[in-house]
Parts: structure tokens; C-alpha cells; sequence
């Protein structure tokens, strides 16, 4: 699964709660702080992240909620990252000793947790139906919705410099040919017309990550087709191909930066900030990068979905985290569980999340609204889910992922391999991966 930096500090700065008042180190979930007899309750949540503004957005939610609900008292626990966090989670879920309410991925690894065996069922919640479709598919099974957003959404696609485009005339593109053209002139005005940023290895993925919406517009069945080892979904074969030939391409027409081989993302960020480079295939979650170096250029940088043959494409979404309740929470503090993943998704709950950190992408419900001071390319990808032109990455669809995709595309959007053989390699790289994880039919 895609695992850049920047991606992890969204994930800290707008999905990770952390320790707040006194860290309840081996808390025992749900049986750690009992309901008295004087009608209060005290409810354990477990987040990740332990920076300076996942601090902030735990007190201030933690306090908002408990002035909202004075019988109810919210302590927090971190987790750590990684596989240390995931094994946490199963094994505390596993042994029913989770905290009342703790916050995960959505999407496969969501469905890892077996939830239909060891979550609460949310689907009957009020704010269920203010759920886009797309978070819907994430925290579901087919008995039921289990997860509330916590956080945002954030967009795979291109990145773009909106003075460069007003001052060259250009429009959006819609379809590649329309990339291709407006990069050209960008060339040919002496601007660097797309960024590569091999530095930061993560980042040669775009074109192919951010095309699976786009994939999957075309063939709705190609995640499923994959996860089962059909011949038909495969990279090395058409609609998937096209990532790997569109890296190809940007690189045999000379439309990227010479230095592609160690320019870092966040050079990238400023080039594009400054008006030294026109595009950059990207995730928006490293506009807070933009905020920090470039604060008065923020606003210059748009965004749009990566242009597809059809005219028509589609941003493809990473979905925010959810919030969840454990089966072992049951009784009062079920029901002041229910209250608090609630709280997350009211309008005072999305005015914290939103001040804590720099919003990368629309809420993924319509309780909560897109700040004002959001950065502009924030209200770019509200369009594409307002015009219903969104799909999920392919990560929350399936779990399989090669280990050594960014390593393939780099040879490919370097010259050294060709898109076919990119592909075919990555082909032989996922089916590696598959039968690691045990997965039926490989």
C-alpha cells in the first residue's frame, strides 16, 4: 500500500489522536474504567500518533465532547504505527479487551479485522446516511456499516500551478492527448511541464495509483478480478497497462525535469509552489507541505483528476480512517461510545478536525463542510465527488500490492525498462505478494 511520508503526516495531523491528561499505558479497553453509580461514565479510545498536533486535536475534541456531554469523561490512549499498531489491535480485539472506541484504516485492512465477528454494528447510527458511497464501501461487509470517518479524504492526481495555466492560455485537460498538449506548450514556454521526484521513491507510483479510479470506471469488476487471479485484471494488460505506459510516455517526450532521478518531494512542492514547474503527479495530502514552505503560493496550486481516454475522469480517493466500537463495549458505554463516534462527524467535531491540521480533501460526509480557508485544491476535488466522479484506490479494494512497485516505475519512468515489461514485472511482483498473504486462487 502506498506508504509516503507525506501520507503519514495527513494521517498524524488530521487521523491520529493522541495521549491526553494521564496515558492509560496497557489500558485494558472497555473494562479499564467502569460506569459509577452516580450516572458517569468513562469511556477509553485508542488513536495513533503522538506529535505536537495530534496532542491538540485530542484535547480539543476530548474537551468539546465532554462539555457537550458532562456525565461522559473520554481518555485517550496512542497506539504506535505500523505492524507493532496492527498487532495491538488484533490481539486486544481478539481477547476483548479492546477500548471502547479505537481508531484504524479503512478498507482492507479494515476487513482484516474480521468485523463482522468483533465490531459493533453502526449501520442504524443517525449519521450513516450522510456517508458518501465511497467511505460506505470502505467500512462495510455485506451484513452491515461498522466505521465513522475520522479525518479526511485526500486525491491521487495532478497537482498543477493555476498562474501557469491562466498565463498560458491552458484548460484542465480532460483527456491524455489534452496532458500532453498543455505540456508541450508549458515546454516550449521554458517551464518545466511535469516533476518527477525520484529522491523520494514513493512518489514514481502516481501514474499508476492515481489511474485506478479511471481503471475501474471502466471495468467496475477489475478489483474483484484481480484479488481472484482472473487473466483479465492484470497491469500488463489494458486498462491497467495505461499507468505504465503514461509513465513511459512523459518520460520519452522529455516532458519531465532532468533532474527527476534525485529531486525530493519536497523540492517538488516548491517548484510547483514558485511557478518553475507546471505539474506534478501527486496525492494532495502534501499540500500541508506547501503550507509550511510556500504559505503565500498555496492558493496557486489546483488540482485535477488524471485525464483518461474516455473525457471523463475520475479522482481516485485514499479514504479517511475510521472510528470504531468494539463488540466488548456493550451496556452504558456503548451507548456513550455511539455518542463520541457521533461527536467525530458533527459540526463542531468537523470544525476541530479541520482546525487541527491543513485539510487534503473533502470529509467523506456531508455533516461536515470544506473550511473557507481550505487550500484551494481542496474545492478541486470536492467537484469531481459532487459531479460523482470518484473511485477508491485500488489498496482499499484489495490487499494485494507489490512490495516493488515504486522500483519498477522508476525503471520505467527513467528509460532503463520498457511499459510492458514494467508491468509484466509487476504482474510476477503481485502474484509474489498474493501467495505470501495466503490469498485463494494464486
Amino acid at each position: 500500500m502506498i506508504s509516503p511520508k507525506a501520507a503519514t503526516r495527513l494521517l498524524a495531523t488530521l487521523g491520529g489522536l493522541a495521549v491526553i491528561g494521564t496515558a492509560l499505558a496497557g489500558c485494558s479497553g472497555s473494562g479499564s474504567s467502569a460506569s459509577s453509580g452516580s450516572g458517569k461514565t468513562s469511556i477509553s479510545v485508542l488513536a495513533g500518533g503522538n506529535d505536537a498536533a495530534s496532542s491538540k486535536l485530542a484535547n480539543d475534541l476530548a474537551t468539546a465532547f465532554h462539555k457537550a456531554n458532562p456525565s461522559v469523561t473520554v481518555k485517550m490512549e496512542t497506539r504506535p504505527g505500523g505492524t507493532d499498531g496492527d498487532n495491538l489491535i488484533k490481539t486486544r480485539l481478539s481477547t476483548q479487551s479492546m477500548n471502547d472506541v479505537f481508531f484504524y484504516n479503512s478498507g482492507s485492512l479494515f476487513q482484516a479485522l474480521h468485523p463482522d465477528t468483533q465490531l459493533q454494528p453502526l449501520t442504524d447510527e443517525s449519521w450513516a446516511k450522510d456517508l458518501t458511497a465511497d467511505f460506505k464501501k470502505t467500512v462495510s461487509t455485506d451484513k452491515g456499516l461498522y466505521g465513522a470517518p475520522q479525518g479526511t479524504t485526500f486525491d491521487g492526481g495532478v497537482m498543477y500551478n493555476k498562474k501557469v495555466y491562466a498565463q498560458l492560455g491552458l484548460s484542465v485537460p480532460q483527456t491524455w492527448d489534452d496532458f500532453i498538449s498543455n505540456s508541450e506548450k508549458i515546454k516550449a514556454a521554458g517551464i518545466t511541464p511535469i516533476l518527477a521526484s525520484y529522491g523520494d521513491t514513493w512518489t514514481s507510483q502516481l501514474f499508476v495509483l492515481a489511474d485506478f479510479a479511471n481503471v475501474a470506471a471502466q471495468d467496475k469488476n477489475w478489483a474483484d478480478d484481480y484479488t481472484d487471479n482472473k487473466s483479465n485484471a492484470k497491469y500488463a494488460k489494458e486498462p491497467a497497462l495505461e499507468g505504465f505506459t503514461h509513465t513511459q510516455e512523459v518520460f520519452d517526450k522529455g516532458l519531465v525535469n532532468k533532474d527527476y532521478a534525485s529531486l525530493t518531494n519536497v523540492n517538488a512542492l516548491k517548484l510547483l509552489a514558485t511557478g518553475k514547474a507546471a505539474q506534478y503527479p501527486m496525492i494532495t495530502s502534501v499540500i500541508a507541505n506547501v503550507v509550511q514552505s510556500n504559505p503565500d503560493q498555496v492558493n496557486d496550486i489546483g488540482y485535477f483528476a488524471l485525464p483518461s481516454d474516455s473525457g471523463t475522469p475520475h479522482a481516485t480517493v485514499w479514504e479517511a480512517n475510521g472510528a470504531y466500537i468494539p463488540k466488548s463495549t456493550t451496556g452504558d458505554k456503548l451507548a456513550a461510545a455511539k455518542k463520541f463516534v457521533a461527536f467525530i462527524n458533527s459540526p463542531t467535531g468537523c470544525k476541530i478536525q479541520a482546525d487541527a491540521g491543513t485539510p487534503a480533501g473533502p470529509f467523506a460526509t456531508s455533516a461536515c463542510t470544506v473550511p473557507d480557508n481550505a487550500p484551494a485544491l481542496v474545492k478541486d476535488e470536492l467537484k469531481y465527488q459532487e459531479d460523482n466522479q470518484t473511485g477508491l484506490a485500488l489498496e482499499f479494494l484489495s490487499p494485494i500490492k507489490g512490495p516493488n512497485l515504486e522500483k519498477i516505475l522508476i525503471q520505467v519512468g527513467s528509460g532503463i525498462s520498457t511499459a510492458k515489461q514494467g508491468a509484466a514485472l509487476y504482474d510476477q511482483d503481485v502474484k509474489a505478494q498474493a501467495q505470501q498473504l495466503g490469498v485463494k486462487g494464486w
